[in-house]
Formats: structure tokens, sequence, C-alpha cells
């Protein structure tokens, strides 16, 4: 008598039919699939972001076989403005394949306006180790978006909006040129993540003319960075002509800004959401913007001991290329001088053609606008076109932009000629 109403119990001469009967359906399903050609592995491994600069992306791979990567925007505080522009990471996978990017969340907003910063004259660079950069085209997509054919010359390959400039770059300049007599380099504060800001000064206190360069208040911009190696290397060459320059200016040089943006691979803002080249029209929150507040202090200790800035030029990259000369109210005559003949200089001696801006530009707030206002200082926001060097025909590089560093020695010389 079965002991549950309902057992479904079978012999064991049934049981060994039906087992023998799953057993070979497995089987001819296994041979049916092995008949059946395997899908094709994805070349694509990983995109690796886990080091110094990397932008922080999300990225995702399509049914075609096509990589999107999505930028994360840097947000400005209290403010609809955020930013995405900076790309750097690196590539894994098949050595030889050819792997499509595709670059998403480029459409920006700045004044409170949408603006995209994907254009068809947008470029990129690539490198197999990090250090050897080369330029590649890029083709712009409808959505604001910019797409790469990435051939991968080995099993990693990084990408990068324009050759990075590292915080650990700025460490090797520092180190190489520290121990010349000719450079005195001094911690003026600390960002907001605690890293020091550095004031490098080339030449003499007691030189007739002082010069202020700034670079990388907006972390994504490096060519600033590179324009300072090539002005301080010819500076420093000891030869007739680098003794007469700094016969003429001393140049002193904050080189990185923006720190905790450039090793975070952020785009704009600070990590506390301050655009370091907006504010400069009132004083420095010390707080949320202490890159600013330090800058500031130093400036009025130079003018306080009698040392005053002759001219300051805010090193930036942007499509354009051309110098930001603002025209608030009030006497500028002089300021405007001296800001043609700069331009006419930088013509005369060096690749620049892009010119300044118009009759009726203002930018309130910006370091040039701010500093001529507060201080009588003669500022001006110098911005690197990041996608072609119309000068020279040719797309911008590290190398070039040291070069036109080197070139600038002999502007300053000259813009201050006429003054002694």
């Amino acid at each position: 008598m079965n002991r549950y109403p309902c057992d479904l119990s079978l012999s064991l001469s049934t049981r060994a039919t039906i087992v023998a009967i799953g057993l070979a359906g497995w089987l001819a399903g296994v041979v049916a699939m092995a008949q059946e050609p395997a899908e094709a592995e994805h070349p694509l491994a990983f995109i690796h972001t886990a080091f110094e600069n990397a932008s922080p992306v999300n990225w995702e791979i399509r049914d075609d076989g096509t990589v999107d990567v999505f930028l994360l925007y840097d947000y400005e505080r209290a403010s609809p403005n955020r930013a995405a522009g900076h790309w750097h990471f690196r590539v894994e996978g098949r050595e030889g394949a050819r792997i499509t990017l595709v670059l998403n969340n480029l459409l920006n907003v700045w004044n409170r306006r949408p603006g995209s910063v994907a254009r068809e004259e947008t470029i990129s660079f690539v490198s197999v180790d990090g250090r050897s950069w080369r330029p590649v085209e890029m083709e712009l997509l409808e959505g604001h978006r910019l797409q790469l054919e990435l051939t991968m010359e080995a099993e990693a390959m990084y990408v990068a909006r324009l050759e990075p400039y590292r915080l650990s770059d700025l460490d090797r300049f520092l180190e190489a040129n520290g121990g010349d007599p000719l450079v005195e380099i001094t911690t003026i504060g600390e960002t907001v993540e605690g890293r020091p800001l550095e004031i490098v000064r080339v030449g003499c206190d007691d030189a007739p003319h002082r010069i202020v360069i700034r670079c990388r208040a907006h972390p994504w911009e490096p060519g600033g960075n590179w324009v300072v190696e090539g002005l301080v290397e010819r500076l420093l060459a000891g030869d007739g002509d680098a003794q007469g320059y700094l016969d003429r200016y001393a140049l002193y040089i904050m080189p990185i800004a923006n720190k905790d943006g450039v090793a975070r691979g952020m785009t704009r803002f600070n990590v506390e959401g301050m655009d370091l080249n907006r504010n400069w029209d009132q004083p420095a929150d010390p707080c949320r913007a202490p890159e600013n507040a330090a800058l500031e202090e130093w400036i009025e200790s130079m003018h306080a001991a009698g040392r005053r800035i002759d001219l300051l030029i805010d090193f930036h990259n942007d499509d354009y290329g051309a110098l930001h000369i603002s025209r608030p109210e009030g006497d500028i005559e002089a300021y405007l001088s001296l800001m043609a003949r700069y331009e006419a200089l930088l013509r005369e001696h060096t690749w620049f053609t892009e010119g300044s801006t118009g009759s009726g530009f203002r930018n309130p707030g910006s370091i040039g606008e701010g500093l001529l206002e507060r201080y009588g200082i003669a500022a001006c926001v110098q911005e690197l076109n990041a996608n072609w060097i119309a000068g020279l025909d040719d797309f911008p590089s590290a190398a070039l932009w040291h070069t036109f560093g080197e070139q600038l020695a002999e502007v300053y010389y000259r813009l201050f000629a006429s003054e002694e």
C-alpha cells in the first residue's frame, strides 16, 4: 500500500529509460552547439581610470560592439553650471583590434546656458605608454557626441583630450629646477584638500619688472604648463640673451592652481564647486577657494613690499586661442596700450595668430578683469587653441607649446623695453 496517495514512484527499468533518453538529448544539444559558430568575444577587456589625472567615467558595450563612454560632470556650487570636457583613461583589450569609442555627456552648461564642447574640429590624443602621445581626429555625432576609432597597438592604450600634465610632471619640473641659484620655490598656501601651492620665481626680486603666470585654474587645460616649461628652460639657458631677459624682468609662476582637480581628473571647478577664474571682483573665500585666496594674499604682500606686478597672464585652453582682454569702466588706456603691444609682439616673435577679443568684450569676475579693477595689474587670460595651431598649420602638442614658451622670453623682454 502506497504511503502517499499521489506517489509517483517508478520502476527501476522505467527510471533507467528516462535517464538514458535525457542523456542522449543533452549530448545532442552539446553537439549542436559545437557545430554553431561561437559568438566572438569583444576586444575590449576593461577601461581603467584608477591612476593619476584619469577622468571618472562610466562605460558600456552596445549590441553592435560600440563602446559608449560616459564622462561625469563636475558642478559649480549654487549654480546650474556643469562641465565635462576632460577625458583621460586607459583602454585594455586585444592587441591589433579596432575598438569604436563614443564619448557622451559633452553638453555643458555655462552662464546658465547649454553649450556643447563637441565640435567637428575636436581632436584627441592616444599613447601606448602614457608618455609619448600623438593626435587623432574624431568624428562629431548627433547628440553632442564624439567618436574615436582606436587601433589597439598594444594590450593597453591611453586616450586623453590633450597631452596630460600631471602633478608628478610638476614634481619632476620643480626637482629639476629647484637647485638652480636663479630659481626660488615658495609655498604660499594649500588647496582645499591640503596640497601645497607654489610660486616659482625665476630671476631676482629686484629686477625692474615682474611678470606672473598662472596655469591650470581649470584642470583639463594643460597647455600652459608646457608653455611654462619652455619659458623657464629658455630663461635658464645661461647665454647672453637669457641674461639680458633676467636683467629686465623676473618671472613668477603659479604652475597648477587647481591641483585637487588635476589629480582627480576633473574638468573646470575645484572640489568645492568653485571656478578659480571667477569671483576675482571680490576677496576670495579662503575656505571654498583657498587656491585664489593664497594667490591674492601673495600679490598683496608683493605690492606691500614695493614689488608691484607689471603683467599677469592666466593661461587656458579652448577652441579658439585668443587673448581675452577685458574693458571695464575707468581709465584703462595704459592697460589697453600695453595689451596692444603684447599682441603685436606675440605675432612678431611667436607662432601666435589668433588675435584678441573685441572692443566691447567684458568678462566680469575673471582674473583678468578682477585684478585690473582691484589692484591695477595689467592682467589677461591667454587661451591656447586645443585643436589647431593656425600659425603653424599643425595640431597642438606639448613640444609646440614648449616652443611657444621659449619664444615668450623675447616677447616679455621687448614688452617693457620702452619703459627703461
